[in-house]
């Protein structure tokens, strides 16, 4: 810019580069973003609404981050001593907020990789957790990072020399032109913030077009993606203001009537869900075991249809219950466990093992378990502080938690923690342990191995591919440890007493051109042990499902407050239904047709084409668009309300 121009700018001279440059950034990156998903953007003829609305978001975003500086500047900045050092915060400032635009930006394609679309609240999450994550990044992503690091150099090297340039030889003005400038600064910057003169300022959903979740996040940067995020989480205890409204009463009896019970089923008057579920196992009651396994969806299941992998997972299938319809509720472990250890029915908010209200006097199967004189434990070969699983565990009925220094000279440490073998010799030296002392147990297992970085112990498997360290390798060595327990335990005394399942928390990568892609969903489900009969199951099936049917193969008589349905009691040609947040969209799926909802959004209607794994616009059924809305209000109104609970003894 000329001297003109800084002359005429004053103190706002310095804002003027920073707008410039950073717009010109940004823009640059959402090009390149863009021509990297070229086919994607192009079919959902995306090209000017991104670029345009991206304009739109990014001008919102600078505005955000130094309008009230800027502000500020025209009446504090100066050549006295308060206006340099003023001055001199200003840069610093401009430096950092330059910086973490560019941080942002570099960090989005390998988040877009793992997870479908621009960086969001997950991104923060991970970073509550920098021991794990740092390991993480530097064992598989150190090319990235380096970016990442260098990116931030750079950006704080040129942004201090560049705004401290700025402020030389700037020109300030008298009062009377001060305020002038401040009047007009104050009208642009509220109009510019809100980018809208509607009800509501921008917002994400503002700039969403296309049935595509990553195109859709494309006009956003990814800073502004982050905050809107948190943003989210602050207010996303109550679904409500994210879908729409609903009466409560109205709730309750459309989740009471999804459950296939009867209303007279529900009598409790404080949990309006608690019901009483007899088992159709009639024998003495058997144990419980979970192995939760970690980002292993359908796709790398032989006996799904995936890939190769699975050999010990598809020869136990062979021999058990397995379903071909089972859906994951979400995208994140936290989720699968919600979902398999409680039946809880996914929101948009985070998940009830890290909020507070569910810390204590939360159901679990533990909690109901441990009352009928079950030992109750958690099995896990990382820290078990990752994503508050110790804290949440503890307080709703587990009694014992294992985690990684609790193993004594494992024979092999990755990232994430012990390997799944040494994580499963330890299950079966527990089992044993309480079946030698008549102990009736329920114990959840927890594998980290199938995760990024893919660290695992040399010789065990053949390689199904190179390098070693690939999301294949780990699939496949995971299921090589499965193998190992299920030779131990079927050769153990405890097999017999006991009911096993095998389930992924989520699949990896849940990426697709869908609002949803539903068929990263698809997850392995297999049930077995000593009288589960041979079963190939079609029926869809939600996550929620799997603990009321444990129970009932269990011959445990219970009550309970979960939605999801025992399947031993389903007819052959039951429907079925599944429900899946994916970020902040959820989706409701019964048989083939689907209802998505997004935030302050019209719910939509779609078909899931199952020979080409994609979803089809459909016409809304008004009845499935209630039942979403329901099912996904009834989370926030349970643990705001504290309803989804057994009552006290």
């Amino acid at each position: 810019m000329n001297v003109h121009v800084k002359n005429m700018a004053g103190p706002l001279y310095p804002f003027l580069v920073y707008v410039l440059i950073s717009i010109s950034f940004l823009a640059v990156s959402r090009m390149g973003l863009s021509l990297w998903q070229f086919d994607r953007v192009s079919a959902a003829d995306g090209w000017v609404p991104v670029m345009l609305q991206g304009l739109r978001v990014d001008m919102a975003t600078i505005i955000m981050m130094v309008g009230v500086i800027a502000f500020l500047s025209v009446f504090l900045s100066g050549p006295g001593a308060v206006g340099r050092v003023w001055n001199k915060a200003v840069r610093a400032w401009l430096t950092l907020a330059l910086m973490l635009l560019v941080f942002m930006e570099l960090a989005t394609p390998q988040f877009i990789i793992e997870y479908g679309f621009r960086p969001n609240r997950l991104f923060v999450e991970f970073l509550s957790y920098p021991k794990e994550v740092f390991s993480m990044l530097a064992k598989g992503h150190l090319p990235e990072m380096i970016i990442c690091l260098a990116g931030l150099g750079v950006s704080f090297w040129g942004g201090w020399r560049l705004f401290g340039n700025a402020f030389r030889g700037i020109v300030h003005q008298g009062l009377g032109r001060r305020i002038v400038m401040a009047l007009l600064i104050l009208p642009l910057g509220l109009l510019g913030a809100r980018s809208s003169l509607g009800h509501r300022p921008l917002n994400s959903a503002m700039v969403a077009f296309a049935d595509d979740a990553l195109v859709n996040s494309l006009p956003l940067n990814s800073f502004y993606s982050m905050a809107d995020g948190i943003k989210q989480m602050v207010k996303e205890s109550d679904g409500s203001k994210i879908y729409g409204r609903m009466e409560k009463e109205i709730i309750i009896r459309i989740i009471r009537k999804e459950t296939g019970l009867p209303e007279s089923a529900f009598t409790h008057p404080d949990f309006p869900t608690l019901h009483h579920q007899s088992a159709t196992y009639r024998g003495k009651p058997k144990n419980l075991v979970i192995i939760l396994e970690e980002s292993l969806g359908a796709r790398y299941v032989g006996t799904l249809g995936g890939l190769p992998l699975t050999p010990n997972l598809d020869a136990l299938a062979k021999k058990s219950w397995l379903f071909e319809q089972l859906y994951a509720t979400g995208t994140r472990s936290v989720r699968g466990i919600e979902a398999v250890i409680s039946g809880f029915t996914p929101t948009p908010s985070l998940s009830v093992v890290k909020l507070g209200k569910s810390q204590h006097d939360f159901f679990t199967l533990a909690d109901l378990l441990r009352r009928k004189g079950y030992f109750c434990e958690f099995i896990y070969g990382g820290q078990s502080h990752f994503d508050n699983m110790r804290s949440f565990f503890l307080g709703n009925g587990f009694h014992q938690v294992i985690e990684q220094k609790d193993f004594e000279n494992p024979e092999f440490v990755a990232s994430w923690g012990v390997s799944d073998e040494d994580l499963l010799n330890r299950a079966h030296q527990e089992l044993l342990k309480h079946h030698a002392q008549g102990q009736p147990f329920f114990t959840l297992v927890f594998s980290s191995t199938n995760h990024d970085p893919f660290d695992f112990p040399e010789g065990r498997i053949e390689l199904y591919e190179q390098p070693m360290q690939t999301r294949n390798n780990a699939a496949k060595y995971a299921d090589y440890a499965i193998g190992r327990f299920f030779k131990l335990a079927e050769s153990s005394p405890y097999w017999k007493d006991t009911v096993f399942l095998v389930v992924a928390d989520h699949d990896s990568r849940v990426t697709g051109a869908d609002l949803v892609p539903v068929s990263h969903f698809r997850i392995p489900g297999v049930i077995a042990g000593e009288g589960i009969s041979q079963k190939r199951d079609s029926r869809l099936l939600s996550q929620i499902d799997l603990p009321p049917t444990l129970l009932s193969l269990m011959g445990v008589d219970n009550d309970n407050p979960m939605l999801g349905r025992d399947m031993t009691r389903q007819s052959d040609d039951y429907t079925g239904r599944a429900m899946m947040q994916y970020a902040n969209t959820f989706a409701y799926m019964e048989g083939d047709l689907l209802t998505i909802l997004q935030p302050h959004k019209k719910p939509q209607g779609f078909v899931f084409i199952r020979e080409t794994q994609t979803l089809s616009r459909h016409d809304l059924d008004a009845d499935l668009a209630q039942k979403a809305l329901a099912h996904v209000l009834w989370g926030s109104l349970a643990y705001q309300e504290q309803l989804f609970q057994l009552p006290p003894q």
